[in-house]
Formats: C-alpha cells, sequence, structure tokens
C-alpha cells in the first residue's frame, strides 16, 4: 500500500481540521463587526446589509465548526462570500490581491467544497439517530 494510500484513511480528519479552521476565522469576521473583537476599524451602527453579514458569519460560522447543518450552511455562506466580493471588492479593481477579496473568494471557494463534501468527521451532522 503506498503512502499516499494510507493517507487517505484520515481524509474525514483532514477535511475536518479545514472546516473547524475555516469556521473560526470566519467567526471572527462576524465578531469584529458585531462586537468590535478583535479592533475593527469600523464604528457606528451597522447598515443592515452588514448587520446581516455578521450575523451569518457568526450564526453560520458556529453551525460549520460544529459540523451541523454543514451542507446547507455551507451553501449560504459561499453565495455570501460571493455577493461580498462582488459588492464590495470587485468594483476597486479587478484583481483581488489588490481589492482585497482574497479572502471572500477562499472562504466563497471553502464552503462550495464543504457544501458538496459534507462536514468531515467531528461533526454534530454525523450523529447517529436511533
Amino acid at each position: 500500500m503506498s503512502t499516499f494510500e494510507r493517507l487517505s484513511a484520515y481524509r474525514p480528519y483532514g477535511l475536518a481540521a479545514l472546516r473547524i479552521i475555516t469556521a473560526l476565522l470566519f467567526i471572527e469576521h462576524g465578531t469584529m463587526k458585531l462586537f468590535g473583537f478583535p479592533a475593527s476599524q469600523m464604528s457606528g451602527s451597522l447598515p443592515p446589509l452588514m448587520l446581516f453579514a455578521a450575523l451569518l458569519e457568526l450564526i453560520g460560522g458556529l453551525l460549520i465548526l460544529v459540523g451541523l447543518l454543514t451542507r446547507p450552511i455551507a451553501f449560504l455562506l459561499a453565495g455570501e462570500m460571493a455577493v461580498a466580493y462582488f459588492m464590495a471588492h470587485a468594483p476597486s479593481s479587478f484583481y483581488p490581491a489588490v481589492n482585497q477579496g482574497d479572502a471572500a473568494i477562499l472562504f466563497c471557494f471553502v464552503f462550495l467544497y464543504l457544501f458538496f463534501s459534507g462536514p468531515g468527521a467531528l461533526a454534530v451532522d454525523n450523529r447517529k439517530t436511533a
């Protein structure tokens, strides 16, 4: 058996690590908008669309973190990130490195991957129901 074949046994755990770290990073964006933590350059009350995005980031991120409703939530969050990219980043430049949209693109495609792959190991979605 090759090394890569042996590594395949750990695929669900690698996917879980991707899901959990992505969720923790995503939650941070929601807490920045909602609570100013970690410190944010945003101040004052959020416009309704930004408040909605912040709630999606916090609540959706927590659901992805624990692996609950992973596929539908990941689909919703991928859409949010696509909208965020085209509304907030793309108008300032075609290039993601210039318009600071790298994270939105990466989040979008990681969430799309989670939509198609499922949560991996260590997820509430995997619990057995009697």
